[in-house]
């Protein structure tokens, strides 16, 4: 954590203009830079030509992503970095420029955080994502989830289980590397209809369409059809208040085979709600984009499982990034 001696004037100046860096970042992705530059070197006259831009708006935005050393520059030719053309190439399998995308899409909320603390009211316009920005959350949420649930997969102990809830699994990566390490689980993921398409396309990118389903299904409204041994309710629960949570974990406890285990993975707060930094400030985002989210410390957490009935919670010794981390129970 952060003490008040740390600050100084020039920290403060660099954190108040930090979305300079941010808005560079998410320009280059949105306009498809990395990917255009793929082909090797170019000058700014060329990839201006590629893009439909303008010559000298793309010249200071190559500079300046240069500067932040995600290009190279030598001489008037621009070149990803290794970093880039890992990471920031449409093409490559572990782009994460969904994510980006999805953190560009909150800008304008976050520009009336001021609105929102004042009123207690999310300044996001209600309504449908359009297809972007859903493409741009759901696959963000995958591309998140790809650098945990290998890992996790070997931490988490599945074995003897034959059918694994995944509640809210939008896209079904943690189904899936559960079910790769797991030989006898099937999984069924249980999201909204909205999800259906990428949840099937990525499930069949990994060979399992045979042993994971999904169900179309709002977790706050609908019972969950079938009956489970494991359930895994990853990052849904800051989505809402303590009482739609609680709703949350009755429903997915109520399809449960006795015996079941219960895990439920977040950004989980300390009981005093000021750290860690990330789970923090991920409760304003909260704020600014729904009507009732937030973090939760793992207090609040145990006792929403012990209310659904749920025995013998433990927080795990895992921790993700971003101060995730997991409490697991049996009914």
């Amino acid at each position: 954590m952060t003490q008040i001696n740390d600050w100084d004037v020039g920290r403060l100046l660099g954190v108040s203009g930090s979305y300079w860096q941010a808005c560079t970042l998410h320009a280059g992705v949105k306009l498809g830079v990395f990917s255009t530059i793929e082909a090797g070197y170019m000058t700014a006259e060329e990839v201006a030509g590629r893009l439909g831009a303008d010559v000298r708006g793309a010249a200071v935005l190559l500079n300046a992503l240069s500067a932040m050393k995600l290009m190279v520059k030598t001489g008037d030719r621009y070149v990803n970095s290794p970093f880039s053309k890992t990471y920031l190439v449409k093409e490559s399998p572990q782009y994460i420029g969904y994510m980006v995308m999805h953190h560009h899409h909150l800008v304008n909320g976050w520009a009336r955080l001021d609105q929102a603390v004042l009123s207690g009211r999310p300044t996001r316009q209600k309504g449908h994502l359009e297809d972007e920005e859903r493409e741009s959350f759901l696959m963000g949420m995958f591309n998140m989830a790809m650098g945990i649930a290998p890992r996790l997969a070997g931490v988490i102990d599945l074995q003897g289980r034959r059918h694994l809830l995944d509640l809210g699994g939008g896209p079904g990566t943690y189904a899936i590397h559960f079910c790769m390490a797991n030989p006898a689980l099937r999984a069924t993921v249980a999201d909204l209809p909205t999800s259906r398409p990428f949840a099937e396309k990525t499930i069949s990118r990994f060979g399992l369409s045979d042993r994971i389903a999904f169900i179309p299904c709002n977790y706050l409204q609908d019972d969950i059809p079938g009956s489970y041994d494991a359930a895994w309710l990853s990052h849904i629960l800051h989505g809402d208040g303590p009482d739609e949570c609680q709703e949350i974990i009755h429903r997915a406890v109520s399809a449960l085979a006795p015996g079941g285990v219960v895990m439920i993975h977040d950004f989980i707060l300390n009981d005093t709600s000021d750290g860690p930094l990330f789970p923090a400030i991920f409760s304003l985002n909260m704020l600014v984009n729904t009507d009732k989210g937030r973090s939760y410390t793992e207090g609040q957490i145990r006792d929403m499982m012990a209310k659904a009935g749920i025995g013998q919670i433990k927080r795990l010794s895992f921790e993700g990034p971003n101060a995730s981390g997991i409490l697991s129970g049996i009914l």
